[in-house]
C-alpha cells in the first residue's frame, strides 16, 4: 500500500530522505530485493 505522497509522485527511490526513511517499506512502494536487482544490473552492463 502506498500512501507517502512522494512515493506516489516520484517513488520511494527518488525520494531525498530514502537512506534514511524508517517506513519505506511501509508505506512507501520500496521493496527489498528491489535495490539488489538493480545493482546487480548495473554491474553487468
Amino acid at each position: 500500500m502506498t500512501i507517502c505522497p512522494v512515493a506516489i509522485a516520484v517513488g520511494c527511490r527518488r525520494c531525498l530522505i530514502f537512506k534514511v526513511c524508517p517506513v519505506k517499506g511501509v508505506i512507501g512502494d520500496y521493496k527489498q530485493g528491489e535495490a539488489r536487482e538493480e545493482e546487480q544490473s548495473k554491474q553487468k552492463k
